[in-house]
């Protein structure tokens, strides 16, 4: 692809961009084939359920399309929320596999528009590791993608960590996407007094999705497995999960000293994770971000079909940075990241 020298028809990579599988919208995918549903009594929100179920489950040409229209080039896709993290061991590996072989497939068949990051069974590391091996080697995916906690468990738990241990091995990052948390935490901090379907948006896509992601980040880091794996890569979208905002607090608050790890906190927000929009399109935040962890860290995403593509594009397009900085942001880390 060749790059116009105005900078509004850069190259672009989308980082998190999300699609779903039969078996999928049969499984953990349920609730939402559900309230689509449902909206089939209600002609104003019906279509735009039905459109986003037709778009999840597009890996062709209608998501080109849209993709074109938008002048988006390439899309890094994973499996959408809740992923399998929720499900048990036997149906966690069956649906990681057959996502993987679906999405696998579209990257063969469109390997200049798509590229792939595996779904991973991770209730069964060793499974998953070997998972993660087999669709970089087969299909050329550049990472894995992992939907939070596993059932109330978090990746600082070493019973995890041949993920991470086969991840840095492989050179590929690990996508670490929000879910809800724990039911038992969302009862104790998200339920109060008002009405439930309240706490539900609080409890995620309003607050919670992004303190349970900043979270697993810190766990990971404070249990040592960067130092254990120090060329291990996570990504995470939404302008950092609040991460970016926090880090000088963090290295106040949890020195070397009392962490007993080899680097501070920061140093590992800025040197082990990468960072991308994912429909966080909002300059101040960006700004905050850009400040905190430098431009080589940050990369464009627009969380399609969740957000627009076209809405990321224009944010994208109007930062208040450089032209080569933008290029950056918008394809050169993910190439260097990615190896592509």
């Amino acid at each position: 692809m060749k790059e116009n020298e105005n900078t509004n028809n850069i190259q672009t990579i989308g980082l998190e961009e999300h699609y779903a599988t039969p078996l999928f919208m049969e499984g953990p995918g349920r609730q939402l084939k559900a309230q689509a549903e449902l909206a089939k009594d209600h002609p104003e929100v019906a279509g735009a359920y039905a459109l986003l179920v037709e778009q999840l489950m597009d890996l062709d040409n209608g998501r080109i399309a849209e993709m074109d229209k938008a002048d988006i080039d390439m899309q890094a896709l994973s499996l959408t929320s809740p992923g399998v993290e929720q499900l048990g061991k036997s149906d966690a590996i069956s649906l990681a596999k057959d996502a993987n072989n679906i999405l696998g497939e579209a990257v063969l068949k469109h390997p200049s528009r798509f590229i792939g990051f595996a779904t991973l069974a991770t209730i069964a590391p060793e499974t998953a590791a070997d998972e993660l091996e087999r669709t970089v080697k087969e299909y050329n995916f550049k990472g894995g993608i992992i939907n939070g906690h596993i059932g109330g468990r978090y990746l600082d738990d070493d019973y995890f960590w041949p993920i991470l241990e086969r991840a840095e091995a492989l050179n590929v990052p690990i996508y670490l996407h929000p879910t809800p948390p724990p039911e038992s935490v969302v009862k104790t901090s998200y339920a109060g007094n008002y009405p439930p379907e309240i706490a539900g948006l609080l409890a995620s896509a309003a607050w919670g999705w992004h303190i349970e992601t900043a979270i697993h980040i810190l766990r990971i880091i404070l249990s040592g497995a960067f130092d254990q794996f120090p060329k291990l890569q996570f990504i995470i979208g939404h302008m950092g999960e609040t991460l970016p905002f926090m880090l000088p607090r963090l290295d106040r608050g949890l020195p070397k000293e009392l962490t007993k790890l080899e680097r501070s906190v920061g140093d590992y927000l800025t040197q082990n994770i990468n960072y991308t929009f994912s429909g966080f399109n909002y300059t101040q935040n960006f700004l905050d971000l850009f400040l905190q962890v430098g431009v080589e860290r940050i990369m464009f995403s627009a969380d399609y079909p969740y957000s627009s593509m076209a809405e990321a594009k224009h944010f994208l397009d109007n930062l208040p940075v450089s032209a080569k900085d933008k290029k950056s942001i918008a394809h050169g880390n993910a190439e260097r990241l990615l190896k592509l």
